[in-house]
């Protein structure tokens, strides 16, 4: 189950230590990156073979880029992963956050922190607004115009020149606007770094994925594309910056989902940048448009649920604290749970957020988030294929929520927005109006895809959504989500929980 970043999304613990010099003084307003940033990204649909939404390859990549980027610093740009069927390591990013990744990359990485440290990095390139400053340079007036032809920049051809600068993490688009520059690439290799620690992840996978770069291509290859730096000069400068974090006992190397998704990559269909552009791939099953991503996967939001108490009953949601405990993480992906492992009928105890108090059985954890909400799941009931069992706590900016009338309209805009960054939920009942501890509160019902798949069909989800006002004028709200055939032994322990919340 999906919902956006701006709604609820997990921020690990500020370890890293670079701080990036300013930006530009960027003559682009961040929407009008997203805006014409999503332009430039349907042009990729048009020339490009992308892979669908609901491809496993697609699905996981997704999935890994929404995890990194509830961690990144900054604006909340609504981010997309997708992937496209090339089989050169290369990936590159559009302002606003559409980033696409070759399957070649996929199939060159070894492990998900390699391959997490790509996404990282492309994300650190949205996040530092590279491209429209590089445009401010160049004196454009216009960003689709400014990135010029995706199908002449892109595809730089199958000549050597045009390999090897595909094969450049985050350079090889060579767009107008997208061809970074040394210090660029600096910064979105430091950044990504951190991105990628603060994330969980061995931040090794980064420069380990340099060393298969040069592996491939030559320790001298890089260089022949002057704006971006040699594989060896870029190893030394993350290992630098990687000494200056504290040591994890349980970084993240790899997982079984990037197993999987490693396989299926390598049986994946690619085709070469000539096949590309005589559009030999567009008689295939391949986007032809943008879709939903899975950006913003309740996964995202806290995928990996704390595992440390605060002894007694009261359980305190520590912020990117990562359990040791596999399953947590989703490795062998979802799985039904039952009525013990649900927690159902249990003694409660007390989850406590920067703005919030509930209670939830005792096997429950809750990941903060940067904005004071939270996750919370059961063990086993979330990870990297997303939130299949648990709760989403949080805030969302309203225009003055003072009354019956005005919370039911910001009930049903928040609906909406979370209905469209989610692929597009159903709602199944109409909006109800409820006494939550004597506080107004609405109520409605959704209706979604889970995570969970069993014999190859995806499972219907149940999502309940209860909004209430909060003293500024703004909405708290919780959504409760089970698979539709477990919602109703859950719904109890779920009407306690929200008896029991104490927005704070």
């Amino acid at each position: 189950m999906a919902i956006g970043m701006a709604l609820a999304a997990a921020c690990g613990p500020a370890w890293g230590t670079y701080n990036p010099p300013p930006a530009c003084n960027n003559p682009f307003t961040p929407q009008q990156e997203v805006t014409e940033g999503a332009k430039v990204a349907a042009q990729v649909y048009q020339e490009m073979p992308v892979l669908p939404e609901n491809d496993p390859v697609s699905r996981y990549v997704a999935q890994l880029g929404a995890h990194l980027v509830s961690h990144a610093p900054g604006l909340k740009w609504p981010f997309t992963f997708r992937v496209v069927a090339s089989p050169d390591i290369n990936a590159f990013a559009l302002p606003g956050g559409a980033i696409f990744v070759n399957l070649g990359t996929v199939q060159a990485a070894e492990t998900e922190a390699q391959l997490a440290g790509v996404l990282a990095h492309e994300s650190s390139h949205v996040v530092l607004r590279h491209a429209t400053c590089n445009m401010k340079k160049q004196q454009a007036t216009s960003i689709v115009a400014g990135l010029g032809s995706i199908a002449s920049r892109i595809l730089l051809g199958d000549g050597a020149a045009g390999q090897i600068g595909q094969a450049i993490i985050g350079g090889g688009s060579g767009l107008y606007g997208l061809r970074m520059s040394r210090d660029y690439e600096k910064q979105a290799d430091l950044l990504g770094t951190d991105i990628l620690y603060n994330s969980a992840y061995d931040p090794r996978g980064m420069p380990q994925f340099f060393e298969i770069i040069q592996a491939k291509y030559g320790s001298g290859g890089a260089q022949l594309l002057t704006d971006h730096p040699n594989p060896g000069n870029r190893t030394e400068y993350v290992d630098a910056e990687i000494a200056t974090l504290p040591r994890r006992a349980n970084a993240i190397a790899t997982s079984a989902a990037f197993s999987r998704a490693h396989a299926d990559a390598l049986k994946e269909r690619t085709f070469t940048a000539q096949q590309m552009k005589d559009g030999a791939w567009k008689n295939g099953s391949y986007a032809s448009g943008p879709g939903q991503s899975g950006n913003g996967q309740y996964g995202q939001n806290g995928q990996y649920p704390s595992q440390q108490q605060s002894g007694g009953t009261d359980q305190s949601a520590q912020a990117g604290q990562t359990g040791s405990n596999g399953g947590q993480y989703g490795a062998d992906g979802p799985v039904s749970l039952n009525r013990a492992q649900l927690g159902v009928g249990a003694r409660m105890v007390n989850l406590s957020g920067q703005n919030f108090r509930i209670n939830a059985p005792p096997n429950w954890r809750a990941i903060a988030d940067r904005n004071g909400g939270a996750m919370i799941a059961p063990a086993g009931g979330s990870g990297t294929f997303g939130l299949v069992y648990g709760a989403v706590i949080g805030a969302a900016q309203a225009d003055g929520v003072t009354d019956e009338d005005s919370l039911a309209n910001a009930t049903q805009q928040l609906a909406q927005q979370i209905s469209q960054q989610n692929g597009g939920l159903r709602q199944t009942s109409q909006l109800r109006t409820l006494n939550v501890n004597g506080q107004i509160a609405n109520a409605m019902e959704l209706r979604g895809r889970s995570p969970l798949v069993e014999n190859g069909t995806t499972l219907p989800e149940h999502e309940w959504l209860i909004t209430m006002p909060s003293s500024d004028g703004d909405l708290h709200y919780i959504i409760f989500v089970a698979p539709e055939r477990d919602f109703p032994r859950l719904q109890p322990t779920f009407t306690a929980m929200l008896n029991s919340f104490r927005p704070q």
